[in-house]
């Protein structure tokens, strides 16, 4: 292991035992609701969105190591929104590939479910793509966000550990830590997070704000 590989896997570490911790009131309310949606102090139109792939994904090649590794060094000099908006949706575009058609299926069937807001049958759908390919981090990343939708914080932290695991570029998992991180009160550690997003992604939706009001509060203005 790197140092930096070990250093990002103690941060991480660090995050998620403070947030388990903070998170078992949230965790108890969640599971005494019937996990159909946010809460009633929630309402969905007042809830931040977690960054999603488009919904329309282009075609791309077979070599996903090299082809992410390119991408990921165009994200971070794209020149412009529109330039870094094509190159994230190749990420995702292969981040969505799995060579399991039933996988793709049950994930198909699952992103249907949740734009519906039967999350009941896509936490089932989501539980049996894990099962059948444990390595496709893209499920890890939709249940964690259909954990944060339903307000399951603990879990969605857990999935979210283990979409970072086995993808550490992963900028919207890391804005999705963040954005837990902040509902639970954790500006600092939501700062980090957004920052680490931020510093893979330099466009991503929302978090360049999110990042210059935490730094405003956690770090106070420049005099």
């Amino acid at each position: 292991m790197t140092p930096r590989i070990h250093r990002a896997s103690e941060w991480l570490a660090s995050v998620f035992s403070v947030a388990l911790a903070l998170g078992v009131a949230t965790s108890n309310s969640a599971i005494a609701q019937d996990h159909t949606g946010p809460s009633p102090s929630q309402p969905p139109n007042q809830r931040k969105n977690l960054p999603g792939p488009p919904k329309q994904l282009p075609k791309v090649g077979a070599d996903r190591v090299r082809g992410l590794d390119f991408l990921f060094g165009a994200l971070k000099v794209a020149p412009d929104e529109a330039s870094a908006r094509h190159v994230e949706a190749r990420i995702w575009a292969i981040w969505m590939q799995t060579p399991s058609d039933t996988a793709a299926l049950l994930m198909s069937r699952a992103s249907a479910a949740m734009e519906a807001r039967q999350m009941d049958v896509a936490l089932a759908l989501l539980n049996a793509t894990i099962k059948l390919r444990p390595d496709y981090v893209e499920a890890w990343n939709r249940r964690a966000t259909l954990y944060y939708l339903t307000n399951d914080y603990p879990r969605s932290l857990a999935d979210i550990k283990q979409v970072l695991v086995r993808e550490p570029r992963h900028f919207a998992a890391l804005a999705g830590l963040g954005m837990i991180m902040q509902d639970l009160g954790d500006d600092r550690r939501a700062l980090d997070a957004f920052r680490q997003a931020l510093a893979i992604n330099p466009y991503i939706e929302k978090v360049p704000e999110l990042v210059k009001s935490l730094s405003e509060k956690v770090e106070g203005r420049d005099i």
